[in-house]
């Protein structure tokens, strides 16, 4: 049997969230949080719309899900973000104590993973549901913006 609610359901999810974003001209990176197959927050880049450096997709989502939850803490959560996280976004998931991550592209330059940083012990990371579809965006979001320019 086909698990309907698998993480390539929920990538798909969050790169509505990055379309979103590629339409009011961000970055296009987007984020969902579940918890039991059920999302609980979404989220995208907003670092132009708030002018605010710190306003990636996964801050976002990790601020709705902790509202959502009622505290600061997400564990038993799963991350699905389009991009992997750069440093600051892993910080924040480290000090959220989340379970699992997932994103779909890799980020060479400023992700988490080349940078080494540490994770919660407990988290687990898995990366590349859906890469070719993020990365795609991705390219495309910078080849519009060049020629504008």
């Amino acid at each position: 049997m086909i698990e309907p609610f698998d993480d390539t359901y929920f990538m798909k999810k969050a790169l509505q969230e990055a379309e979103t974003a590629f339409e009011k001209g961000e970055i296009p990176v987007g984020a969902v949080v579940v918890i039991d197959n059920r999302i609980i927050a979404r989220g995208h880049n907003l670092t132009e719309t708030l002018n605010d450096v710190t306003a990636h997709a996964e801050m976002q989502a990790i601020t709705a899900a902790a509202n959502f939850l009622g505290g600061k803490y997400l564990q038993n959560c799963t991350l699905y973000v389009t991009l992997e996280p750069c440093q600051m976004c892993a910080g924040a998931l480290y000090w959220s104590q989340i379970s699992n991550i997932v994103y779909g592209a890799r980020d060479m330059e400023r992700g988490c993973i080349n940078l080494k940083t540490k994770l919660h012990p407990k988290t687990q990371m898995k990366g590349g549901v859906l890469e070719d579809e993020a990365s795609t965006l991705l390219k495309r979001f910078f080849i519009e913006k060049r020629n504008l320019n």
